[in-house]
């Protein structure tokens, strides 16, 4: 079993900056992919972006492309978000996911543990 907690969520003004970590214990962490998720209320859950396990690829969604850049430190095995930028439709919580394979991918189904989520609030 592989634990994820994400924090660094909190309230920002709109064109602001904020830094989500998302740290692992227990189980695998090294060699697997790992995907940030978001929820805004009364919206579905929407993939944001995916780092393959050694951190040489990532993947982000259109809308937060150039914007959003996700990075990791297996060492410390945390993966981080940073968030620039921000736009009141980022509000969302925001989950990190740990992949069921090396390589990641934008489909929630191919994530295996889930962190609880941490609320990012943008105001405008």
């Amino acid at each position: 079993q592989v634990q994820l907690v994400e924090t660094g969520g909190g309230l920002v003004q709109a064109g602001g900056s904020m830094r989500l970590s998302c740290a692992a214990s227990g189980g695998t962490f090294l060699y697997y992919a790992i995907g940030w998720f978001r929820q805004a209320p009364g919206k579905e859950r929407e993939f944001v972006s995916t780092i393959n396990w050694s951190g040489s690829e990532t993947d982000y969604a259109h809308f937060v492309k150039g914007r959003f850049t996700m990075s990791r430190d297996n060492a410390k095995k945390t993966v981080y978000l940073q968030m620039n930028s921000l736009k009141a439709e980022d509000t969302a919580v925001y989950s990190c996911a740990r992949s069921t394979d090396e390589y990641g991918s934008s489909r929630d189904g191919d994530y295996l543990y889930w962190g609880q989520g941490t609320q990012v609030t943008v105001s405008s």
